[in-house]
């Protein structure tokens, strides 16, 4: 299937591209400091899962812990893992407003208000064709035991929490998105590589620094990241992208809080 390159995709015909070389450089050193260290962890946190004496599937992860067990130094640790996590998200886009280029048009993050409306649209279109079945790949990857049971929160019972809850995920949207989709993605693009190689390899970089959960979960997040991909370079906007994942993980995270745990448990997923 061939796709069509968007205008935001690509740099505007005055901008000047960095270097070959450096843009190279420039993508392993933001992967240095954020998901590609991830991926790596993660890849060793899977193979002591296969090597410890518990199953896999006897094993949690879990995703939001507690951080102090004084309760205001543990808000405003959460607080601060949150935004100094999204200081590689700032490099990106620095990176991709050199040389003229303005990293909001590239990944665009402009036009009317219909265009934003459209990115909600799609928003919600993305987050149910992943959540749903991604659901059910959790709900069977479980069952075969090759997947950890994932405690989407570990904080404490604290009339901030669902605040953190949430921030945590949009912080994890914004991190994958900016950095896997907005700029590896595009800056694979800038180095010549073809629609569908970029994607391809920007979405096994999703699913590798998502191995800690298991092989299946990781696979999963490979497809997503075909999905996002896709839809990214076919409509050149980066914000449906960040809404469906906010959406995902915010369901995610405040779902087992509030959705009975009998249901949790019919559906597999408790």
């Amino acid at each position: 299937m061939d796709i069509a390159a968007p205008a935001p995709a690509a740099p505007p015909a005055e901008v000047t591209l960095p270097s070959k070389a450096r843009m190279r450089a420039e993508v392993w050193i933001v992967l240095g400091l954020s998901l590609g260290q991830t991926a790596v962890y993660a890849a060793i946190r899977l193979i002591e899962r296969y090597m410890d004496t518990t199953p896999i599937s006897g094993q949690t992860t879990t995703l939001n812990p507690s951080r102090s067990s004084i309760d205001w130094i543990d808000l405003i640790r959460q607080v601060l893992g949150i935004g100094f996590a999204l200081v590689p998200v700032a490099l990106a886009l620095y990176l991709l407003s050199q040389h003229g280029a303005s990293s909001r048009v590239r990944l665009g993050l402009v036009g009317p208000a219909r265009k934003w409306w459209g990115d909600v649209g799609w928003g919600a279109i993305l987050a149910a064709s992943i959540g749903l079945p991604g659901l059910a790949l959790y709900a069977i990857s479980r069952a075969l035991g090759q997947t950890v049971t994932i405690d989407t929160s570990g904080l404490p019972d604290m009339w901030w929490s669902a605040t953190i809850l949430l921030l945590s995920a949009a912080a994890a949207g914004v991190l994958e998105e900016f950095v896997v989709v907005g700029f590896v993605l595009t800056r694979l693009r800038d180095l010549g590589r073809s629609p569908w190689t970029a994607i391809i390899l920007a979405a096994l970089l999703r699913g590798a620094y998502h191995l800690y959960q298991g092989w299946p979960m990781a696979l999963g997040n490979v497809v997503m990241g075909l999905v996002f991909g896709w839809v990214y370079v076919r409509r050149g906007r980066l914000a449906p992208l960040v809404l469906a994942h906010w959406t995902l993980d915010a369901v995610a995270f405040i779902g087992p809080e509030v959705v009975p745990h009998g249901w949790l448990e019919s559906l597999g997923v408790a």
